[in-house]
């Protein structure tokens, strides 16, 4: 028997490294039919994982050529695909979850959607995005919190990778999107989610975000910095994204303090945060600032190094300058690529569902 487009479209998409499982619910179904009408879901099952030429696809499907760019350009429009331009060439592929169908959401989200992404967000994903103990995210503190020994590890500066990018776009944050639709909004500053390079054309093209300078990105940067926000990218050492989390709207800060998970689950904490005890006057500030709770205070502060993110947030508010980042000594380096990442995401899974 022949399963419904969305159903088959589920199972599809819970096959990427960050998948989209099933629940009880079927909250998983009401996002897809939101997303998706029953063609498109057809459709999408059938898209290459890694991207391919219309030719390639049109091919492989043995579908007519310019009907199938009609609906796959449609489809990308609507951040339902993604799609690459390259010189003379247009490549898409199938887009997942996360990241994909849900930060591609960000302008068309209504209530409804968002009560669903919260719901399956709750219910499911917060587990998902941690159930292989790889995290899929590094931190990424700017640059003025760290000590000079930064120049050891094998990655450029925060700002010098932003200066050299090719196209830089900014995008509102669909999680604080989400809560604002369901009257749940923080403090912090919406548009903060930056995208390098094809990510960027793609979110420009599609209107999802807007074109930034690399000038403006750094102060869209810092500014997330100053209200309290995790700089965060993918886990590898190509600058492809970075979100500015807030820990009451992001899934994987919400795994950590609500949920009481390993931060490791989520992101990948190069730096540690040490306080000069001679110099701290235990004004308190840190404690404040941590959105993880990994400052306490004694006679000073003191830093819990399994809950510190490296995100250098206490750093930024101190006033006496005590508190310093350093490259932690047991750190796990950022993967090569993207590709490697979800392999050993992939290899994490099988391994603990399996267990």
């Amino acid at each position: 028997m022949n399963k419904e487009p969305y159903i088959r479209l589920q199972e599809f998409l819970d096959q990427f490294p960050l998948g989209f499982p099933k629940t009880s619910s079927g909250v998983e179904i009401k996002i897809l039919k939101k997303l998706f009408n029953e063609e498109e879901a057809a459709l999408a099952v059938l898209m290459p994982i890694l991207p391919e030429t219309l030719d390639q696809i049109a091919k492989n499907l043995k579908m007519d050529k310019v009907l199938l760019e009609e609906k796959l350009e449609s489809m990308s429009k609507k951040g339902l695909i993604f799609r690459i331009r390259r010189e003379d060439q247009i490549l898409y592929r199938a887009a997942p979850f996360m990241i994909g169908l849900y930060e591609y959401s960000v302008n068309k989200i209504d209530k409804e959607l968002a009560e669903y992404f919260h719901e399956y967000c709750d219910i499911a994903y917060i587990d998902e995005l941690g159930i292989s103990n790889v995290p899929g995210f590094k931190v990424m503190p700017i640059s003025e919190s760290i000590t000079a020994d930064m120049t050891l590890f094998p990655l450029k500066k925060v700002e010098e990778e932003i200066r050299s990018a090719r196209i830089i776009s900014v995008a509102e944050c669909i999680c604080r999107k989400e809560s604002h639709l369901l009257e749940k909004a923080c403090r912090y500053p919406m548009e903060t989610c930056l995208s390098f390079g094809v990510a960027a054309e793609y979110y420009i093209e599609n209107k999802i975000g807007r074109e930034v300078s690399a000038e403006e990105a750094i102060k869209i940067l810092y500014d997330a910095d100053r209200a309290g926000l995790v700089h965060a990218g993918a886990n590898s050492k190509h600058l492809s994204n970075i979100c500015n989390c807030c820990p009451c709207c992001c899934a994987s800060l919400k795994g950590i303090t609500q949920k009481g998970y390993d931060k490791h689950k989520y992101l990948n904490a190069l730096y540690e945060a040490k306080v000069g005890k001679d110099l701290c006057i235990s004004c308190g500030d840190c404690i404040a600032r941590c959105p993880v709770e990994a400052v306490k205070m004694d006679d000073t502060a003191i830093v819990d190094r399994d809950k510190c993110l490296g995100c250098g947030l206490c750093a930024s508010v101190c006033t006496e300058e005590a508190i310093t980042l350093f490259l932690r000594e047991d750190r796990e380096d950022p993967f090569d690529t993207v590709m490697q990442m979800s392999m050993a995401i992939m290899e994490g899974k099988r391994k603990n569902i399996s267990s």
